[in-house]
């Protein structure tokens, strides 16, 4: 169980890595992307709103990773897969609202959930 733990951890980190940094370092790149999909739609999130969005899951990204047990065990990693979730269920509110496919949204909060339950102390 641990193992398969770790496999979830590491995919949640690299998607909000790729994620984050995406809205950090080449949000002009990603806007375009965005508005030639949607046809011209605006994004309707702001460089700032995306800057703080992006350092959010880069640091929650890197919770879920370092192992850092200073509170009693993984006390720090379920925190940081709960403000994931949290942020996916803010991302599945804004997706829907624009009438886009929320699947990307739920997958990753139901495998934040995972490692949450997972890493629960018995």
């Amino acid at each position: 169980m641990n193992t398969l733990l770790w496999i979830a951890q590491v995919i949640l980190a690299g998607v909000f890595l790729f994620t984050g940094f995406s809205k950090i370092f080449a949000y002009r790149h990603l806007v375009k992307v965005v508005e030639s999909r949607l046809k011209g739609a605006p994004v309707g999130l702001s460089h700032g709103r995306a800057m703080v969005v992006g350092l959010l899951e880069v640091a929650g990204a890197a919770g879920v990773l370092l192992p850092m047990d200073i509170w009693p065990p993984h006390i720090f990693l379920r925190l940081a897969c709960v403000g994931l979730a949290l942020l996916m269920v803010a991302a599945g509110i804004y997706h829907l609202r624009r009438q886009e496919s929320a699947a990307p949204c739920v997958s990753l909060f139901l495998l934040a959930l995972f490692v949450i339950v997972g890493r629960w102390p018995r």
